[in-house]
Order: structure tokens, then sequence, then C-alpha cells
């Protein structure tokens, strides 16, 4: 039989072990920037170099978060306590967005995946979910 052993610490030592790790896979992760203009004719996928160009250097645009399921337990108690993020009414369970690295999904997907896996580490069930913008 395999056991999984859990971490142990205080809920707000959790909290911080969690949003270092994002912060820190936030930051060190390979991001593709990207080059945004007006195609030449609709669906050529080739940018008209006569008009303006952007460069975004973050990459793809998007939001990311952190879904815990089942909405309850210390540190969902926690959370509420400290105006941490919200009870999710649609789907169910408890969600924190991800404010940081502006409006790079590559960045902000690194974060929530890091922030969840030490949530799990300490026996929370959570994962990371994101969607383009």
């Amino acid at each position: 039989m395999i056991t999984l052993e859990i971490k142990k610490a205080s809920v707000d030592e959790v909290y911080r072990e969690a949003f270092e790790a994002g912060l820190k896979a936030g930051n060190e992760v390979q991001v593709t920037p990207m080059i945004v203009g007006t195609e030449t004719s609709p669906f050529s996928n080739i940018i008209d170099q006569t008009k303006q160009t952007y460069f975004v250097e973050g990459g793809v645009c998007g939001f990311a978060w952190i879904k815990i399921s089942p909405a309850r337990g210390k540190f969902v108690q926690w959370l509420k306590q400290n105006k941490i993020g919200s009870t999710s009414t649609y789907e169910g369970g408890y969600t924190i967005w991800c404010h940081e690295f502006g409006q790079s999904l590559t960045r902000k997907e690194a974060f929530v995946n890091a922030f969840a896996k030490v949530l799990r580490e300490y026996g929370i069930n959570a994962y990371g979910q994101s969607r383009i913008d």
C-alpha cells in the first residue's frame, strides 16, 4: 500500500510557501513573445508590415486561477478570513485568482500550477486552471 507523506505547517505558512513557489515559477518560466498586427488578408496568418505592429513580451494574454475543491477546511476558512479568493457559485469549490504577471498567460499558468502543487503537498485538493483572453 502506498501512503502519501503530507506536510504540516500553519495555514499562513502554507499560503506563503505556495505563493512564493508560484512567484518563482512565474518568473522562471520561458515565455514566447508574440507580435500582433493586421493580416495582409483574412486568414492569411501573415502580418502586414506596412501597418502598425505590437510586440508583446509576455506572450499570449489570459487569465489563471487556483481551484480548491471542496471549499472547506482550515485553509479555505483562513482564505475567507483574509479576503483572499472567493467561493465559486458556478462550479463549486473555492477560487484564488492570479493577479501577478500582468496579462501573460504563460507566467500566470506557471504561477497557479506551482501554487496548487504546494497545496497538494499539504493534502489540499487544488489545481490550476486558465483560459486565453
